[in-house]
């Protein structure tokens, strides 16, 4: 099949996007929207070999940013006609295991999702939205991120929470950062020479969200977020593990309602309520400078991962390899660092000169003496989703 696939990843505050060539994975064109939002935003768009073309704006919301993005395509190139338009879309629920074409039953069902992603699946969503209308015609297709975490067994999807809630309210793990952990499990297997189904891993995805997911022969089998994206690292904007009890503790002293409270923990916590940003580069230059609030942030964050870490380690029995992928995973060596401190005993033992090495790419950061491998491998969602979207429309 010839043509190009039109890859919308709507994150929480940014859209990347991709067109990809069907037959020779090349990418006419890629982009990002960022900072939507906030006071200024901005808008990167690259085609062919030229400069990149840019704006730098306010994007009130994900379709501002998305109606910039198809200006930039009329403005600097190349004619958008394509084959498929594909979607990453945070949460499935139980309903969703696998890609989906989308028709307007998808779309109210990933609507009524929200309340599980409600960062997400609405901005999600609206991306939807806005290519169906910009391309009618054009299959548009969901990839989940839930999907990949389709294997976690029981024990540990399960929480221990009244049958009730289980059953009629499908409260359990469903994970996320699926879509990154497909590409980055399969990459990293390559880099070993190992078969994926022999092949276990401890996958660190660490941007403005952030999850660690364990791996066992190409299977999650356990990860950090859970019900919601909210559960697990320390992230940007976002809390992490945190007491149960935390919002009626907030109801009773200080008056704040179960939306205030969600808001707070998504939006004003993270780095972002203990360093004052929720932006990696600028707690650590802050850090740098003496600021005591950013320093600590930064502890608590690389404390949170080694947790994680040691748990998965004794889940997994045996590791082959820790892979950092993400913005905060493949470019801050500070925070691979950290993550790892202290765990020689486990086999893990970092390179300083290659960690903190400019380098680009797929990379081992690890000593050749380490037991456990310590691996580098840049995320490639806009490419995992184009392969599930051509696999689909060519059924």
């Amino acid at each position: 099949m010839a043509g190009q696939i039109l890859v919308l990843n709507t994150g929480s505050s940014s859209i990347k996007y991709e067109l990809v060539d069907v037959e020779s994975r090349a990418r006419p064109a890629r982009g990002l929207v960022e900072r939507i939002g906030e006071e200024e935003g901005r808008l990167t768009h690259h085609a062919g070999d030229g400069p990149p073309y840019e704006r730098k704006e306010r994007f009130g919301d994900h379709a501002q940013g998305l109606a910039a993005m198809l200006a930039a395509f009329a403005d600097a190139g190349p004619a958008l006609d394509p084959v498929a338009v594909g979607h990453r879309v945070v949460h499935g629920g139980t309903r969703f295991r696998e890609a989906v074409l989308v028709d307007d039953g998808v779309i109210s069902a990933i609507g009524d999702l929200s309340p599980l992603a409600p960062l997400h699946n609405p901005v999600n969503l609206t991306g939807i939205r806005v290519a169906r209308e910009a391309f009618p015609g054009v299959p548009q297709v969901a990839v989940f991120d839930t999907a990949f975490h389709r294997t976690l067994p029981p024990e540990a999807y399960t929480y221990a929470v009244p049958l009730d809630w289980r059953d009629r309210l499908g409260v359990r793990r469903y994970g996320f950062h699926g879509t990154s952990c497909a590409y980055v499990s399969a990459r990293a297997a390559a880099l070993l020479e190992r078969d994926p189904a022999r092949t276990n891993l401890i996958v660190l995805h660490l941007g403005n969200g952030a999850s660690a997911t364990a791996i066992e022969g190409g299977r999650s089998v356990d990860t950090s977020m859970g019900l919601t994206p909210l559960e697990g690292l320390v992230m940007g904007t976002r809390s992490g593990d945190v007491d149960p009890a935390l919002p009626g503790y907030l109801a009773r002293a200080g008056g704040m309602d179960v939306a205030r409270t969600e808001e707070d923990l998504s939006r004003r916590s993270g780095l972002l309520a203990l360093a004052g940003t929720g932006d990696m580069r600028e707690a650590r230059h802050r850090a740098g400078e003496g600021d005591e609030r950013a320093r600590l942030a930064l502890d608590i964050y690389g404390r949170r991962i080694r947790k994680y870490i040691g748990a998965y380690y004794a889940l997994l029995g045996r590791v082959d390899a820790i892979v950092f992928t993400g913005g905060v995973g493949e470019h801050d060596p500070a925070t691979r660092a950290s993550a790892l401190a202290g765990l020689h005993r486990l086999g893990i033992t970092l390179d300083p000169t290659r960690n903190e090495a400019a380098e680009t790419g797929e990379r081992w950061v690890s000593t050749p003496e380490s037991e456990v491998a310590v691996l580098v491998v840049p995320t490639d969602e806009e490419w995992e989703i184009a392969r599930e979207a051509l696999a689909l429309i060519r059924l």
